[in-house]
């Protein structure tokens, strides 16, 4: 795809599934997830920040599917574990200006790149933090961590525990469901809700699995 054309179908394509996910963006919070996707595509020709590399699935595989969790979000701080080149955090923090977003990942190379993103959206809504998930120990825990194919469920729970507040939720981005693995979960949180997402021009199965920490065992 050329340059020009590459931003136009993305352009339209971002705009029919925010359509159909029922999702209210406005003209500039579009152009930022597209300018988010520009600088993701140029960084990664030098520094392999995502595997996905066709520009056809990009809008679908890392905005929409990001995107897809924003009803789930709980209070004010989020957290976005193993974060990678800022995914799901950078395109949640675009679409919530209102919220608090930290990204947290041991990659410096990606967490180089999330700063980058940062400063050229101008998000003043999300802090970048280069750091191991059971290591890290932030001044005040967060509403809501969430993590998009970052680890087994029950290992999830187990690193994240001390970061979630009191009343807080863990929420997991997975793709197909392993019942061994959801059992193993229920044994750590006894109140799992688990939501079918729907991610427009993918195709396999997406879930977000949510376990409130007053549910933990």
């Amino acid at each position: 795809m050329s340059r020009s054309f590459e931003q136009e179908y993305w352009s339209k394509q971002l705009s029919s599934g925010l359509t159909q996910m029922e999702l209210t963006l406005s003209s500039e919070q579009q152009r930022k997830l597209l300018d988010y996707l520009l600088l993701l595509e140029k960084w990664n020709k030098s520094y392999n920040l995502t595997a996905i590399r066709d520009p056809a699935n990009m809008v679908s595989r890392q905005l929409l599917d990001s995107l897809s969790v924003l009803p789930l979000l709980h209070g004010r701080r989020i957290l976005d574990v193993g974060t990678g080149p800022g995914l799901p955090g950078v395109p949640l923090a675009v679409a919530r200006p209102d919220l608090g977003f930290t990204l947290l990942d041991s990659n410096g190379k990606k967490c180089r790149f999330i700063e980058q993103a940062k400063i050229e959206l101008k998000l003043n809504n999300l802090m970048v933090v280069r750091g191991r998930v059971e290591r890290y120990v932030p001044a005040t825990p967060f509403d809501t961590v969430l993590s998009r194919a970052f680890a087994s469920l029950p290992e999830m729970l187990n690193l994240s525990s001390h970061l979630v507040a009191s009343d807080g939720y863990v929420l997991a981005m997975k793709g197909a469901l392993h019942q061994a693995e959801l059992d193993a979960a229920t044994e750590r949180c006894a109140g799992l809700e688990i939501h079918s997402l729907k991610v427009p021009d993918t195709t396999g199965e997406r879930h977000a699995i949510l376990c409130r920490s007053n549910f933990w065992q």
